[in-house]
C-alpha cells in the first residue's frame, strides 16, 4: 500500500508538470465551451439549459481525453524510455505500477472537474444545486473508468507516435459519436444508432441526466461495466502475449 500511494503521488506531481495535459484536457475543453455557448448560435429554446448541458459534455470530453491520451500516451513514452525495465527490478509489483497509473489520472481527474465547473459557473452563471454539482461530478469521475482502461490497452501500443495517432482517433470518434459537441439528435441517423452502443454516450449521458433531475440508467451503467470489463480483459491478454513473446 505504501509503494502504491508513493507512486500515485509521483504520477500526479507529473501529470501537472505536463503543459500537453494542460492544453488538451483544461484549456480545450474551456475554448470549446465559451465558442459553443457564447459565439455559435444553435438556436436552442433555453440558453441557461444549454449552458449546463454542454458543460457536462465538455467535462467528460477533458476527462475522457486524459484517459485515453494522457495515460496512454504516458506508458508507451515509458516503455520505449526503458523506465517500465528499470521499475521490473525494483520492488514495485507490475500491478501496482498500472493501477497507481489510473489512481494518479483519476486524482487529476477531481481537479480537472472542480476547474471546469468553477469555469462554467464564471463564463456562464450555471447554477445548479449542490447536489447535482457533487452527483454528477462523481458520476463523470467514476464512469471514467472504462476510458482509463482503454487508456492502459493504448499504452501496450510498441511506438509513441502510433499510439499518439489511434488514441487521438478514439478520442475525437468517441467524442463524436457521443453527442459531447453536439446533441445526438442532430446527428445522422446511422451515427445516432452506432453512438448509442459505444461509451460516450452513456458517459455523457449520465451527467446530463443528473442535472435534470434523473439518475443515470441502468441499461447504461451495464454497457460501461461491459466495456471496463472488455478492455481490462483485452489489456491483460494483451500484455500476457506480449510478455510470451520476450521469452
Amino acid at each position: 500500500m505504501k509503494l502504491f500511494l508513493l507512486q500515485s503521488q509521483a504520477e500526479v506531481r507529473r501529470i501537472f508538470r505536463n503543459p500537453y495535459f494542460v492544453f488538451w484536457s483544461l484549456l480545450m475543453p474551456l475554448v470549446f465551451y465559451f465558442i459553443f455557448t457564447n459565439v455559435v448560435s444553435t438556436g436552442v429554446p433555453d440558453q441557461d439549459e444549454w449552458n449546463a448541458h454542454f458543460l457536462m459534455s465538455v467535462t467528460a470530453f477533458s476527462v475522457m481525453g486524459s484517459s485515453i491520451m494522457t495515460l496512454g500516451i504516458r506508458l508507451v513514452q515509458e516503455r520505449t524510455e526503458g523506465w517500465t525495465a528499470y521499475l521490473e527490478t525494483t520492488p514495485l509489483p507490475p500491478v501496482t505500477y498500472f493501477t497507481s497509473k489510473m489512481a494518479g489520472q483519476s486524482v487529476v481527474h477531481v481537479f480537472s472537474i472542480v476547474f471546469i465547473f468553477l469555469a462554467g459557473r464564471i463564463i456562464n452563471g450555471v447554477s445548479l444545486g449542490a447536489a447535482e454539482w457533487f452527483l454528477s461530478g462523481l458520476w463523470i469521475l467514476t464512469a471514467s473508468l472504462p476510458f482509463l482502461a482503454l487508456g492502459v490497452m493504448v499504452g501496450l501500443m510498441k511506438r509513441v507516435d502510433t499510439a499518439s495517432g489511434i488514441s487521438n482517433l478514439l478520442y475525437l470518434a468517441l467524442a463524436l459519436t457521443g453527442g459531447m459537441w453536439m446533441p445526438m439528435e442532430v446527428l445522422p441517423e446511422a451515427l445516432q444508432m452506432i453512438g448509442k452502443w459505444l461509451p460516450a454516450y452513456p458517459y455523457g449521458s449520465g451527467a446530463w441526466g443528473i442535472i435534470r433531475g434523473s439518475a443515470p440508467e441502468w441499461r447504461h451503467i451495464g454497457l460501461l461495466i461491459g466495456y471496463l470489463a472488455l478492455f481490462l480483459g483485452a489489456a491483460v491478454y494483451i500484455r500476457k502475449r506480449q510478455d510470451a513473446m520476450q521469452t
